[in-house]
């Protein structure tokens, strides 16, 4: 009977110690994922989002906005899914692919095309397809994506407005029990003033994915292991970012002198912009192409 109340005022305590830790944070992160973020075809195509508001000031948001930043937050997602499992699942890079891999690369689980990134104004996005992997369908493979997007909002949380386009609607996220929702969070500027608080919107995303353990054994086994898994792994990454603390791309494509103070994403190679695609499927406005994270 002694273990109850010893096992309830740990929980809490922890819970302290975890509030206490989330206020010394140079930002907020809050998950925002629809309740139903993995969705799966009849085909068995698998698509899964998951998504937060970053809440951050002004100053850091100015200092992170740049190309080379974007690289960097490719090259955190993959250091962190190898932290994650305790140096189990690792990250491998080839000239013209990514390779993650259990210990050693003969057990390659997911095998990813070079990233492709789009670069623009108030948004920017990396791209890996999937090629194959001992997680892949065979009838997947060369099918389906990874991304990682990340949009500026607008003061009042909407997406900001391209030139000439309405501004999208402000949608209040709903925090998890417990925790201040993104708007509680700094102080709010008085009208007229600019805020010192900016928000992104960043989202994970799996999208066209042929599970191979729903083919070789069934849909509710892959969405009991590898969709479950996922969502912790990706929500333990995305809260993870309220650090602002990026690792360092082993590539660095684009230039760091781009960093400091950008407020508009530029590909540093000059390259022209394309044109822009569905959301459905990655695109290439203002995108470049290389061999990064």
């Amino acid at each position: 009977m002694l273990a109850i109340p010893v096992i309830i005022a740990a929980f809490l305590a922890w819970l302290v110690v975890r509030r206490q830790y989330r206020r010394r944070l140079p930002a907020r992160s809050i998950i925002v994922t629809p309740r139903k973020s993995t969705l799966i075809a009849q085909d068995g195509a698998v698509r899964s989002l998951q998504s937060a508001r970053l809440t951050l000031s002004q100053a850091d948001l100015e200092r992170l906005w740049s190309p080379a930043n974007l690289e960097n937050l490719a090259r955190t997602y993959w250091r962190f899914l190898s932290r994650v499992t305790l140096g189990l699942v690792r990250v491998r890079y080839g000239d013209d692919d990514r390779s993650v891999v259990l210990l050693v690369k003969p057990l390659t689980l997911l095998r990813f095309e070079a990233p492709e990134y789009v670069l623009e104004r108030d948004h920017g996005k990396v791209t890996w397809r999937i090629r194959d992997g001992l997680l892949v369908a065979r009838s997947g493979h060369g099918s389906g994506w990874l991304s990682v997007d990340v949009q500026r909002l607008s003061p009042a949380g909407g997406r900001l407005a391209a030139a000439g386009e309405p501004a999208a609607p402000a949608v209040e996220p709903v925090a998890p029990p417990g925790e201040p929702s993104a708007s509680a969070i700094g102080p709010v500027a008085p009208p007229g003033e600019p805020s010192a608080w900016a928000e992104l919107s960043i989202d994970v995303e799996v999208a066209n994915f042929y599970p191979a353990i729903a083919a070789g054994l069934s849909t509710p086994a892959y969405e009991a292991t590898q969709a479950f898994v996922h969502v912790l792994v990706t929500h333990a990454f995305l809260r993870s970012l309220a650090t602002l603390a990026l690792d360092e791309s082993k590539v660095r494509r684009f230039s760091v002198d781009d960093a400091p103070g950008a407020t508009a994403m530029q590909a540093s190679d000059g390259s022209d912009a394309g044109e822009a695609g569905s959301r459905s499927e990655p695109h290439a406005a203002e995108s470049a192409r290389a061999d990064q994270p």
